[in-house]
């Protein structure tokens, strides 16, 4: 398979790019990052962003989006929006708790996601949603996790997010594995148990390798058969300075061989 690059989720570094987004996506290209994921646009328009990203060599790799942009009137203008940026996916990353309260709710959520898919894949773009932690909490003893998998089409990307998962309890290496070739990106956030026990928050502050995700496990599975188009980092805790935590991440990856 060939390599997967490497995207940092912006997120990350969302301080960062309120106060400068050139200078921010400048420094991210700098550090070797080959694509970014927005999670929002800092007032820019879609033609400028796509500038950005061109004049710094860099891909986008997906955006984080409210569903809603997805659905009815807005959807024409969404799909404009990211056609013009050059992203493929448009991943939600996170739902209103009336679409999330059961596991009914959660089955009808599926549908919606179904959906847009389905109207998403004659442009050659793709919807998907990225997990938090309370996806892996039983609901009347099923996983919401599943439950939404479960009734998504394959279209739907998976797009995972460790850290998150496994504070949330989950193994990660079985959901990979239940799941095969939904996983097109999946977010690379490092997770300490031990410190996750002590305080939730202080779980979130190690750099990727100094932490309790199964790194060698989950890059090969999605090298064989998560169908996995790009790895991107996550970091969202204040133990470093943001741009000094992403380029620590990527020189970790750099030294697992990625």
């Amino acid at each position: 398979m060939a390599r997967i690059p490497i995207a940092l989720e912006l997120y990350s570094v969302r301080e960062d790019c309120a106060k400068d987004l050139p200078g921010t996506l400048e420094a991210v290209a700098r550090m070797g990052y080959e694509g970014v994921e927005f999670a929002g646009y800092h007032g820019y328009s879609a033609a400028e962003l796509r500038k950005m990203v061109d004049d710094n060599g860099l891909k986008v790799a997906g955006t984080h989006i409210g569903l809603d942009t997805l659905l009815g009137d807005q959807f024409e203008k969404t799909v404009e929006f990211n056609q013009t940026i050059g992203n493929p996916f448009l991943i939600v990353p996170g739902l209103a708790q009336e679409r999330t309260a059961s596991p009914a709710a959660w089955r009808e959520t599926a549908n919606i996601f179904n959906e847009v898919a389905a109207n998403l894949k004659p442009l050659g773009l793709k919807t998907g949603y990225h997990n938090h932690h309370t996806e892996f909490n039983p609901m009347d003893g099923e996983l919401p996790w599943d439950i939404f998998f479960g009734e998504t089409v394959p279209d739907v990307v998976m797009q995972f997010d460790l850290g998150n998962a496994l504070f949330g309890g989950a193994d990660l290496v079985s959901i990979l594995k239940r799941y095969p070739g939904r996983c097109d990106t999946i977010h690379l956030k490092p997770y300490s148990k031990k410190a996750g026990a002590e305080n939730p928050e202080k779980g979130f502050d190690p750099i990727i390798g100094d932490d309790d995700v199964p790194w060698k496990e989950i890059f090969h599975l999605c090298e064989t058969q998560g169908n996995t188009k790009w790895y991107t980092v996550e970091y969202e805790s204040a133990a470093y300075p943001s741009l000094e935590a992403v380029d620590l991440c990527l020189k970790a990856l750099k030294a697992l061989g990625k």
